[in-house]
């Protein structure tokens, strides 16, 4: 195995253990802190406010948390399983965010409740949007990490079938 392939990996694995233990840690704090009272961030537009939600994005699915736990499972094991192929270091990242937030979640729902059925802790109140933590913080922004990482990609491969040159950076 390359040394690249092998600095993808590490790359993948030291970011979901990041982001796994950002999260663990500010939901220890948000339940020990927010257990009594909201704290207000910014009036009006951001708070952090102590809830659960046994569904997932959105609160959706709340009847059927082990279809979240099932979709969370197998899309760790495939990021595991690949972990080892990726040479482009923005996608490790990108993958060890959703892997990390994968995870977090994952282990509320293990922790919280029987089975696989527990409460996921939720704190980061936007106003504008529902409530979240960094977990889902780190899903989402893994997600369109990738995106963004395929739009390059595409954009380069574009750009070498025809011989052009193209700056998506």
């Amino acid at each position: 195995m390359d040394r690249t392939r092998r600095r993808g990996a590490a790359i993948l694995f030291g970011t979901a253990a990041a982001a796994y233990l950002l999260d663990r840690v500010t939901k220890l704090w948000a339940e020990r802190t927010l257990a009594d009272a909201p704290i207000e961030v910014i009036r009006g537009a951001l708070s952090l406010r102590l809830t659960t939600n046994s569904g997932g994005a959105f609160s959706l699915g709340q009847s059927a948390p082990w279809l979240f736990a099932g979709a969370t499972i197998s899309v760790s094991l495939v990021i595991i399983a690949t972990a080892f192929r990726h040479r482009d270091p923005f996608v490790a990242a990108a993958l060890g965010l959703i892997l990390g937030g994968a995870l977090g979640n994952l282990t509320d729902r293990v922790l919280r409740g029987p089975g696989l059925s527990g409460q996921v802790i939720d704190f980061v109140d936007p106003h504008i949007w529902p409530i979240f933590n960094v977990a889902d913080a780190s899903i989402v922004i893994g997600a369109l990490l990738l995106a963004w990482s395929s739009y390059r990609s595409g954009n380069r491969n574009a750009a070498a079938d025809t011989g052009d040159t193209v700056d998506a950076d």
